[in-house]
């Protein structure tokens, strides 16, 4: 079986859905390109800063396109097999993610750009304000665990790794030139995209040449990348978006971008064929079922909760026209369906003895992109040292955004204010995920594994759990306004089957750290379904 046909095929299902589905959707939520939207009336130069939808797609796309939907559909693959997983992107990316999303972003221009948290408190009250907050506080935590992990995973491979470091720290440097030139020097961005793109190809070819590794002297390699990276997320966390987060995610959209086309490009000239099985079965080789065990591990190739967090913490603040969210919420989260299939091909062409041998899913993706890149011309080693950039550079955008909000959180949970609130507020979200790096951890049967993949698990069943949650406040809002209610509602049915489903197992098979956070996550999620309930029930009388 031809790779391309397959792939050609989802990005066929994917372009239609967006022109009739999203098109609908938009429609039905009555987007007025002459309504004045929050990013347009507040303006602050900080948070509030308007952009147009072709560099605000870039930056949003870069916020939510994050591990996720590189290693949850090859994590899927090697569990069950790929027809599954891709199955599931589909359908999931356009009923399921896209619409979570664009009624997210959407929900929150229309409510003055608050976040989902806050417009969770406007529907439930203070209680279920409350309750939420600290579930996303969680969800926002376990994210920055599994990436900081994975990427300090990534940056001590031992025949790759210190190549992919040094481009790494390259490429965040260049962000903040390019954010400096923008802003402080007022270069025009029509000069500044092609030369500060040119010297992100300069930094992948670079890399490998003058490789980054930890001195010895700092133990572990991957404790110090883990700490590295943390204190990363703290700076990134403080300073304004104009100086990384906008820049950085700009650059990051077009060397995405570039992936993808690349990839895509690559995938259909090479004829590659499929040789990966399609099916492996309902119970993978650890006894784990893939309801809901599929459903929580491609998590954000085909629906994610921290889309929702991102679409209305920062990217509803930069929306310029209201139609611009069909694009950016909709079409972004398209985008990342595609990002999922791709990733999914790159394990396709391999054989199964392969797959197992390479082990992790950053070597499995580089492995497969360099293959599908190589075929238009382009030397296999400078191919591997592109996709494990592109493989650092979808973490990265993420890890700030998270720390990001998770400190905005915690802040409004506290009371703390200021610069002194700002800082103590970042130091306290990233001591848990410190912590949690730090540990000797143990997967179901026992085995000491990488932290990453212990709270990959949880990470997807509270990312999809907070998806679940998000739909189920966005199916009482558009109740309250007249509006499709059930677009929603279905959608979240079937996502708080399955995360209720995979926390429960959790709770009665993964060692005693595990349950105790899964059993919290069910309870606070419970409390919340009930809230709702009454509150629906309040509004009906």
């Amino acid at each position: 079986m031809k790779l391309y046909a397959i792939v050609m095929g989802a990005g066929a299902l994917f372009l239609t859905a967006y022109f009739t589905y999203g098109r609908f959707l938009s429609r039905h939520l009555g987007l007025d390109p002459d309504r004045k939207t929050p990013a347009v009336e507040v303006n602050d130069g900080i948070d509030f800063v308007p952009a147009k939808k072709g560099f605000l797609l870039g930056q949003h796309f870069s916020a939510i396109a994050a591990a996720g939907p590189i290693v949850g559909p090859i994590l899927a693959a090697l569990y069950f097999g790929w027809l599954p997983a891709l199955v599931w992107i589909v359908i999931g990316a356009i009923f399921f993610g896209a619409v979570h999303d664009f009624s997210s972003l959407a929900g929150s221009v229309r409510s003055r750009a608050v976040s989902i948290v806050e417009m969770m408190g406007q529907t439930l009250g203070k209680t279920g304000h409350v309750v939420f907050l600290i579930f996303v506080w969680l969800s926002l935590l376990y994210v920055i665990t599994a990436f900081t992990d994975l990427t300090a995973s990534a940056f001590v491979d031992p025949e790759l790794g210190g190549g992919t470091a040094s481009s790494s720290m390259l490429y965040l440097l260049l962000g903040v030139l390019m954010g400096l030139a923008l802003t402080k020097f007022r270069m025009e961005l029509k000069f500044a995209t092609p030369f500060f793109l040119f010297l992100v190809m300069l930094s992948i070819w670079l890399g490998p040449h003058l490789p980054l590794y930890v001195p010895s002297f700092l133990g572990d390699p991957r404790t110090a990348w883990n700490i590295t990276l943390l204190v990363y997320c703290f700076a990134a966390s403080l300073v304004p978006v104009w100086i990384l987060l906008q820049p950085r995610g700009y650059l990051g959209g077009f060397f995405l971008y570039g992936t993808l086309f690349a990839g895509l490009v690559g995938l259909c000239l090479g004829g590659e064929k499929v040789q990966y099985p399609a099916f492996l079965g309902f119970v993978n080789g650890e006894g784990q079922h893939l309801f809901p065990l599929l459903f929580v591990t491609v998590a954000c190739g085909a629906c994610s909760g921290f889309h929702g967090i991102v679409c209305s913490g920062t990217t509803s603040k930069q929306i310029e026209k209201e139609t611009d969210c069909h694009l950016v919420g909709y079409g972004g989260m398209l985008l990342e369906g595609v990002v999922a299939v791709l990733s999914l091909a790159t394990i396709m062409i391999l054989a199964r003895s392969d797959a197992r041998s390479l082990g992790s899913p950053d070597r499995i993706y580089a492995e497969g992109l360099s293959r599908f890149v190589s075929h238009l011309g382009v030397p296999m080693d400078f191919a591997r040292s592109f996709a494990l950039l592109a493989f650092a550079t979808f973490i990265y955008d993420t890890l700030d955004v998270a720390t990001r909000l998770a400190r905005q959180i915690f802040q409004e949970l506290t009371g703390w204010s200021g610069a002194l609130g700002r800082v103590m507020a970042t130091a306290v979200c990233l001591l848990i995920p410190f912590f949690c790096v730090s540990l000797k951890v143990a997967d179901s049967s026992g085995k000491i594994v990488p932290a990453w993949k212990v709270f990959w698990t949880i990470f997807g069943t509270s990312n999809q759990l907070l998806a679940a949650l998000t739909l189920m406040m966005l199916s009482l809002w558009l109740w309250r306004n007249g509006k499709k209610w059930w677009l929603a509602a279905i959608p979240m049915a079937f996502m708080m089957a399955m995360t209720f489903w995979s926390l429960f197992l959790m709770v009665i098979t993964w060692p005693n750290l595990s349950a105790l956070v899964a059993l919290l996550l069910l309870g606070l999620a419970i409390l919340l379904t009930l809230i709702a309930l009454k509150t629906f029930r309040r509004l009906s009388l």
